[in-house]
């Protein structure tokens, strides 16, 4: 699959949504299924970043799917409240820019 762009993503989900998926789950159940994809992402972050071991069901979770679960579910969640995500992340990063521009390199807890 090529790259795609977030605007592109958007729209692939929603055909997907609307086609294979019949419809969208209303907007606080997938609030709900994007607590419970981030929860899992998180199980498998503390036992392969940090001190957890791994248990057998575990087994067969990769970080990357997790990571598009999150991803695939934050898209629904952009898509049914009007969110440009493209043009929110822009935004983002121009609001970081400003107000951070000097707060993380004069930080003495991180050098």
């Amino acid at each position: 699959m090529e790259d795609i762009t977030i605007r592109e993503a958007q729209q692939q989900v929603d055909t997907w949504i609307r086609t294979v998926g019949v419809r969208y789950f209303n907007e606080l159940t997938n609030l709900g299924v994007l607590m419970e994809e981030v929860g899992e992402l998180s199980r498998i972050m503390v036992r392969q970043y940090g001190e957890q071991s791994w248990k057998s069901s575990d087994k067969g979770k990769d970080l990357d799917d997790e990571m598009a679960d999150v991803l695939w579910v934050l898209i629904c969640l952009a898509n049914q409240t009007g969110v440009d995500l493209s043009a929110a992340l822009k935004k983002n990063f121009e609001k970081k820019n400003l107000r951070d521009s000097d707060r993380h390199r004069d930080n003495e807890k991180l050098v």
